[in-house]
């Protein structure tokens, strides 16, 4: 299981637009969204292929101007972890 942490900045004005867009997104959270445009969002992924698919598709979104993947952790048996 993987559980990264990613900052999206939107367009001014489009942060509700990527809101709903990442909401159509299998194992992305939304946290938080700022009246600025920012987004914090978490992805959790069986693996590094997926997560690396779903961030580089949250980058390539409309109205997304930059993406920053800010924490990464792989947790081999996330029953045992906790």
């Amino acid at each position: 299981m993987n559980i990264s942490s990613v900052i999206i900045h939107a367009q001014p004005g489009h942060a509700e637009v990527v809101r709903a867009a990442l909401e159509s997104f299998d194992g992305v959270e939304i946290h938080a969204v700022s009246d600025e445009g920012k987004l914090i969002i978490t992805i959790e992924s069986p693996g590094d292929r997926e997560t690396a698919d779903t961030f580089g598709a949250i980058s390539q979104m409309d109205h997304v101007m930059s993406t920053a993947m800010v924490y990464h952790q792989t947790e081999s048996d996330p029953d045992k972890e906790i």
